[in-house]
Order: structure tokens, then sequence, then C-alpha cells
């Protein structure tokens, strides 16, 4: 009877340290093929004040702003885009690093996007 209390104590302090463990080796999807990219100069054009729509960009944080902003280039233009807190690079990155970003372009005065999501091509 002991030995069943232990064990089930046990199996209540065990278990959600496995299920923690094991979310955080999961890896997201890595898709690889063709995206709806969307072009910097398309959004720099946009002068519509509810321009709030999700995006891809492809091209290379040219540098960065403030601690979490960054001017991001695709080689024809250029906008600020501010990566979400939780974004976690697993290897170093500069400005000759080609990334692919998902996020929300919001428009209006100050044009930008939220990135919620990087990938390194």
């Amino acid at each position: 009877m002991k030995n069943t209390i232990i064990a089930i104590a046990a199996s209540i302090v065990i278990a959600p340290t496995a299920a923690l463990a094991h979310s955080d080796n999961e890896q997201s999807v890595s898709y690889q093929g063709p995206t709806d990219i969307t072009s910097v100069q398309s959004l720099v054009d946009d002068t519509s004040f509810f321009g709030d729509r999700d995006i891809v960009l492809e091209g290379y944080l040219v540098r960065q702003v403030r601690k979490d902003t960054f001017l991001f280039s695709d080689g024809e233009a250029e906008i600020e885009v501010e990566l979400d807190d939780d974004i976690n690079m697993t290897s170093p990155i500069d400005h000759t690093t080609k990334l692919r970003l998902f996020g929300e372009y919001e428009g209006g005065m100050n044009r930008e996007v939220e990135v919620d999501h990087v990938q390194v091509l």
C-alpha cells in the first residue's frame, strides 16, 4: 500500500515535467515550398489608414533601430519591422542573413510590420 501511494505521488510530480519537456522539443513546421511574398515597395505605396493585413516578406535586417525594431530591406525598398518578444533565434543573424518574416502589416502614418515568426533561408 505504501509503495502504491509513493508511485502515485511520484507520477503526479513527474507527469507535468515530462509534458513540458516534450513540448519544448517539438519542431514547428518548416515548409520550404512556394509562398506568396509581399514586396516592401507595395507596403510603402499603401496609403490607406486601414491597411492591416497578414504578410510574408523575404530579405534582410539592414540595421537595428531600437531594442526590438529593425530596418528591413528586400533589395528594392525598406520598412521598419518589430520582432515579437517571444521570437528566439537559435543562431546569430546579421545584415547578410536572408530571412523570411511572417507578420502583420500595420498601415497608417507609422507603417511597420509586427513580426510573429522568423525563418532563416
